[in-house]
């Protein structure tokens, strides 16, 4: 029998007036593969896949989640905002509402700092409940950041239903701190910098110690060339062991090497650092340094030879995230393999590993050739068959309706 049942909709689950409609988009990090937490460089863009949040008003001081993927609806008051009492794919909604409760309180924080703007002026204190009701068509645990783009639709929605003057640089902080501390992820800031600044056909290149952002034409279109993602469907989880992990051996890094971060370091300091450090650790900081220096050498790249010159900084970034950061999986290490055996540009895996997906940028005449073998090597290597698709550069977050 043909399933006939359709996804609710606002008007299904809430009698409130709708006010809105904010949509945010998830990302593809073009490369700069765990650099954002090290205080470095990154060069992710927005993509056309996006997360809705349909919002009402409400005459009390409740806030109201429910979603089109899963029954039930999660409640919390404005006066008690409570990073312990949430829990699941709603706390990246509430947890929007907590940061921004407690940013006047972290407005000396690194990121905060960073991102100005006046924070005293943040008050939550008299601002109205609301009913938010989330759709997207971001794939979850692919690694194109659906939490980023849930985060980011809220937070545009309820800077301007509450009258918030808050910058995005700022609001891409407050992301960032519900994503830490209301979700337990220990990300850094480039997936809510990416959903909020993006621009069609253009990267957001991030200095992710200063924030200030750069807009750079990545010229795909005009090069003849599509970017191909490859959802392994090998789910990961950001706030599993893996993740903090690496952060941990990082920091263990930078402390042994007696800096702020790893973004102080170049790759004159790698032989000080194979000296002073044990091997695993060593490895993880050499991953940092080098793929710095390759952001930055694919910034410099796109703007003097253009795209087809980026191929080689793509196939050295995976080979070091495979390597060195060890973070990829046999199905990602497949894909990219693959890709580069037929006719890609360059291929790696993007996002935070342990699964998810591989790009690749391919010639727009090699696009299904490059899909149709990768559907045939995960199946003769017995792999789930992954999902591919394009994506292109799109707009960051805004008003829909």
């Amino acid at each position: 029998m043909t399933d006939t049942t359709t996804p609710p909709r606002f008007s299904d689950v809430f009698d409130t007036e709708v006010a809105g409609r904010w949509s945010a988009p998830g990302r593809v990090n073009l490369i700069g593969e765990h650099t954002d937490y090290n205080d470095g460089f990154v060069l992710p863009f927005a993509i056309d896949r996006r997360t809705t949040v349909t919002v009402g008003r409400r005459d009390d001081r409740l806030l109201r989640v429910a979603s089109s993927f899963e029954a039930g609806v999660h409640e919390m008051s404005l006066d008690d905002l409570d990073p312990a009492s949430m829990s699941g794919w709603s706390a990246y909604a509430l947890g929007i509402a907590w940061a921004l409760s407690v940013a006047r309180d972290r407005a000396d924080s690194p990121s905060f700092a960073a991102a100005g703007g006046d924070l005293s002026t943040i008050d939550l204190s008299a601002v109205p409940g609301l009913d938010l009701f989330v759709e997207s068509e971001v794939p979850v645990g692919a690694g194109l950041s659906s939490s980023a783009a849930l985060e980011c639709s809220v937070a545009v929605a309820f800077a301007e239903l509450w009258a918030l003057d808050v910058n995005r640089s700022a609001l891409a902080a407050v992301g960032q701190l519900a994503e830490n501390e209301a979700v337990g992820a220990p990300t850094g800031i480039m997936d809510q910098s990416a959903s909020l600044l993006g621009r069609t056909d253009s990267g957001v290149f991030l200095d992710c110690r200063s924030l200030d952002a750069d807009v750079v034409d990545l010229g795909f279109a005009a090069a003849g060339l599509e970017v191909l993602v490859v959802d392994t469907h090998v789910e990961h989880a950001h706030a599993t062991g893996g993740y903090v992990e690496r952060r941990t051996s990082c920091e263990k890094g930078a402390a042994a090497l007696g800096v702020d971060s790893l973004r102080d370091l170049d790759a004159d300091d790698l032989g000080r650092a194979e000296e002073l450090l044990d091997d695993e650790t060593f490895r993880r900081v050499r991953h940092v340094v080098t793929e710095n220096q390759r952001v930055l050498d694919t910034v410099r790249t796109l703007r003097t030879d253009g795209p087809r010159a980026i191929g080689h900084l793509l196939d050295a970034s995976h080979v070091s995230m495979r390597d060195d950061f060890e973070i990829s999986v046999p199905e990602l290490d497949l894909a990219v393999a693959t890709a580069q055996a037929t006719g890609a540009v360059g291929a790696r895996m993007t996002g935070g590993g342990f699964g998810g997906s591989a790009i690749a940028l391919v010639p727009t005449e090699a696009r299904a050739d490059v899909e149709a073998a990768i559907l045939a090597a995960f199946a003769e290597a017995g792999h789930t068959a992954p999902t591919v698709f394009t994506v292109h550069a799109a707009e960051g977050a805004r008003r829909d309706a």
